[in-house]
């Protein structure tokens, strides 16, 4: 069968009437690298709609009468790449006089939410086109999800986590308003979760330590018992979890409970580490968030204490991730980005190559990895039929240098719809 008619049986199968063959958009890229172990030069890319139909050198594949052709052999596409820990809803408008961390809150949730919008643009202007989004309030994560759904936004697919649930930290007020995520013994466990599914999240995500921005400590929160009731009721609501812990020990009864992922946990033993390989448990290790909030010390307002903190705990992140890829863990790259940290959210992958990954291992955490943690490996991570089209284009070759990723994208597609172009501005050096 003829490449064109091949196409016209593909699209008929798939309910389209061969009159569709017409809205195709023909992408032409110098080379594609499929996230499946295929490199394609001189490569065409057929979409129709938000899917990617065919993927084949230019020889392979006709492009069909009428096809939108977009030429990019300029540049390398690589899949749409996903960030598995975002805080899109931590928005900071740089008032003067003001912090990041002391404007939370002090918006209403509507004006958080629009103003919001510039964080999910430079989240897909780095080339990511989905995010696991762990953590907001007020349910502007799934007002954000829904903009963006509707095409009402510019921005990535959200997965989104709505409260995450932590233990009481704050000592009794007449009258205060009791946080949606507080809860304290497995019946509370229960009923937050529940009530967090009931709000249509994604994900369960639990703080089962301390930890967060300046406060490095890794005190275990939530106890074996308490991660095992959410995680059941996740589980066994088709859900999955993940479960914050700067420290060993919270991560080690994370992975005892069944946890899907462990976030930022550094000095985990070698038999958590051993248990997480074989389970498949998902390390996502945000090693770069420590480095930003230094870079940004300014901003937040940090003194020098608080930046050798910082620095102490991203030098045994590290550690911890090199112990966690001889191991064999599954890793994904995630950010944890927070206020301006939108635009540099694929920063983290330079770490993973410094760890001891190879820039097409790093890839993987982002499109491969990334898709699996989610549960839409048949959907995402890879330039290949079938697949969401989500592709983005770089200039130089990913596979050699991993900066390319990082400091090279030029073009981002979601879903069959050009959400980013600068191939038309003078590429530089």
């Amino acid at each position: 069968m003829r490449p064109l008619s091949l196409l016209l049986f593909v699209l008929t199968s798939f309910g389209f009437p061969a009159r569709v063959a017409a809205q195709v958009k023909a992408l032409r890229f110098g080379s594609v690298i499929t996230g499946q172990g295929q490199v394609i030069s001189n490569a065409v890319v057929l979409v129709n709609a938000d899917r990617i139909m065919q993927v084949g050198s230019e020889k392979a594949i006709a492009i069909p009468a009428g096809a939108e052709t977009i030429d990019l052999r300029a540049y390398t596409a690589i899949p749409g790449l996903i960030d598995a820990h975002t805080h899109l809803s931590f928005y900071w408008d740089k008032a003067p006089g003001s912090t990041p961390w002391g404007q939370l809150g002090s918006l209403s949730a509507p004006v958080t939410v629009f103003l919001a919008q510039e964080n999910a643009r430079k989240a897909l202007e780095t080339g990511v086109t989905t995010v696991r989004d762990l953590g907001s309030f007020d349910n502007m994560d799934l007002a954000l999800r829904e903009l963006i759904n509707r095409g009402a936004m510019l921005g990535p697919r959200m997965l989104v986590a709505g409260n995450g649930l932590h233990v009481t930290s704050s000592p009794y007020k007449v009258g205060a308003i009791p946080d949606a995520g507080q809860c304290d013994g497995v019946a509370d466990v229960q009923r937050v979760a529940r009530q967090q599914l009931a709000a249509g999240v994604d994900w369960i995500k639990m703080y089962g330590s301390t930890g967060s921005d300046k406060d490095v400590t890794g005190f275990q929160t939530f106890s074996y018992e308490e991660m095992k009731a959410a995680v059941d009721v996740a589980h066994q609501a088709g859900k999955r979890i993940a479960i914050h812990s700067y420290g060993p020990d919270g991560a080690r009864a994370a992975v005892r409970a069944g946890t899907n992922t462990v976030e930022h946990a550094i000095d985990m033993d070698d038999a958590t580490l051993k248990a997480m390989a074989k389970q498949g448990i998902i390390y996502v290790p945000t090693v770069d968030h420590n480095r930003y909030y230094v870079a940004h010390k300014d901003e937040y307002g940090y003194d020098a204490q608080t930046v050798e903190g910082l620095n102490q705990y991203l030098g045994k992140n590290v550690e911890t991730l090199k112990r966690a890829i001889k191991a064999k863990v599954k890793i994904a790259m995630g950010s944890d980005a927070v206020f301006t940290g939108f635009g540099e959210n694929t920063r983290e992958l330079e770490w993973f190559v410094q760890a001891g990954m190879s820039p097409e291992q790093a890839l993987q955490t982002a499109t491969t990895t990334g898709a699996e943690m989610l549960g839409l490996e048949k959907e995402l991570g890879a330039i290949a039929p079938g697949y969401l089209a989500d592709i983005v284009a770089v200039k130089g070759d990913p596979l050699q240098d991993i900066q390319v990723v990082i400091q090279q994208v030029k073009w981002v597609m979601k879903a069959g719809q050009v959400g980013v172009d600068k191939t038309k501005r003078a590429d530089t050096p």
